[in-house]
């Protein structure tokens, strides 16, 4: 079981999932706020019940699931009713993370949450022994999230600025990767790390009562 729990986090298409998959390649369990928040309003749950009763039955799809890209297009134009949606899949999120990297083996594990700095940072995550955040400039975000989603400038730019400033994020760093290079780069970044991550995680664990 891990005790020691790093959150990761950084803005939308700044490459938190190569980072991510780079740890995992190194034995690392690392527990997904995506794919947490796809589980929490999955058909059939009380999250999808919920957002139905918020938002109205016009936000599934014709097999009864959430339309995403739907969704997406209403929340993020309306700030009012993205905290709308953000409240009800949110708690969820944060209690399916912390169990999972709870029972997860190995000597720590990690909580990839890419709206971290929005949901509250550390007020909110008090299980979260450091934050890691994945930095990238403005305008190499923009192209990869232009080419990444295919979507139009305007809503590329909107989806990045109803997100917290690169400062708000860097603010709650305990360590950072900048990600303005090659992709090879990131190995060497993650794998010292990882050394680093152990060797805290070892610590911790001996200064812990028994």
């Amino acid at each position: 079981m891990s005790d020691y729990i790093i959150g990761l986090t950084g803005g939308v298409a700044s490459g938190k999932s190569e980072v991510t998959r780079r740890f995992e390649s190194l034995g690392v369990v690392v527990a997904d706020a995506d794919l947490a928040a796809r589980e929490a309003v999955a058909v059939g749950s009380a999250g999808l019940a919920e957002v139905v009763e918020a938002f109205g039955e016009q936000i599934l799809d014709a097999a009864g699931a959430l339309d995403r890209a739907a969704m997406r297009r209403r929340v993020f134009m309306d700030d009012a009713q993205r905290h709308r949606l953000e409240a009800i899949v949110h708690p969820r999120v944060r209690m399916a993370l912390r169990a999972a990297c709870e029972v997860a083996p190995g000597p720590y594990a990690i909580a990839a949450i890419p709206l971290l700095a929005e949901g509250g940072g550390r007020a909110t995550y008090p299980w979260l022994q450091r934050i890691l955040v994945v930095d990238v400039p403005r305008a190499a975000q923009l192209a990869r999230l232009l080419r990444r989603d295919g979507i139009d400038e305007t809503l590329a730019n909107r989806m990045i600025e109803v997100q917290a400033t690169r400062r708000e994020r860097l603010a709650l760093a305990d360590d950072t990767i900048f990600n303005d290079g090659p992709l090879d780069a990131l190995d060497a970044h993650v794998a010292a790390l990882d050394r680093r991550y152990r060797a805290l995680a070892k610590a911790a664990a001996a200064e812990t009562p028994a």
